[in-house]
């Protein structure tokens, strides 16, 4: 099965309830949680910052739509592979999106000294734990990759990095193929880019900051 639906915004923008989103109009969604949940995936994503070739057939098989990191930062290579597929990205307000980013991914990426301590004393009873510490390992090198270390320091070059992301991806893939939207904008643009009808619920809300904190290792 092809992707036909592929979120290329940045964490924080509102990945998490668009997966939801997607899922409830029938398309199985590929989020970060997956991988976190399915640690022995993290092959390919090393395959793929690494420049070696990758099975995304085999990563990819069963869902009809991906989000969120690692997934988003690949979208040349999904160009190439699914000629059908058609883009989200979801966006907001920079001042908003770097609060939010540093209060949670950065935040968990630098682990005070007693959740370190704590983390090394679960390993050993906690194979699981063990194979996540490999994708918060190439989390962290793709932060690495896309803030220099910077994020907290520079936090005017952060928020451009995110605009220039923003401003690259709509100029990279082509118009008729990208919806630019913000998750508070609800059912109404998302639908009627997929030609669904509106579901008579409320639009996703979920993964805020006291919940992406709340599932820290």
């Amino acid at each position: 099965m092809s992707l036909e639906i592929i979120g290329v915004g940045f964490g924080r923008t509102g990945t998490h309830s668009l997966k939801l989103a997607l899922e409830h109009l029938g398309y199985r969604c590929y989020h970060m949680e997956e991988l976190i949940l399915h640690p022995e995936q993290v092959i390919h994503w090393e395959n793929a910052r690494a420049n070696r070739a990758v099975d995304w057939e085999d990563l990819f098989q069963g869902y009809r739509a991906a989000v969120d990191f690692p997934a988003n930062l690949y979208y040349k290579e999904y160009l190439k592979l699914y000629h059908k597929a058609r883009y989200i990205l979801t966006t907001r307000d920079p001042e908003s999106w770097y609060k939010s980013f540093g209060d949670t991914i950065i935040r968990q990426s630098q682990p005070s000294p007693m959740q370190m301590m704590t983390t090394m004393l679960r390993m050993p009873f906690n194979p699981l734990l063990r194979k996540r510490l490999k994708v918060f390992r190439l989390a962290g090198k793709h932060l690495q990759d896309l803030f220099e270390g910077e994020f907290n320091s520079n936090p005017a070059k952060a928020k451009q990095n995110f605009i220039e992301w923003n401003e690259k991806i709509q100029k990279t893939i082509p118009p008729e193929k990208l919806l630019v939207m913000s998750v508070k904008e609800g059912w109404k643009p998302l639908c009627e880019f997929l030609g669904a009808d509106q579901p008579d619920v409320p639009f996703p809300r979920s993964n805020t900051t006291a919940e992406f904190n709340s599932r820290a290792i």
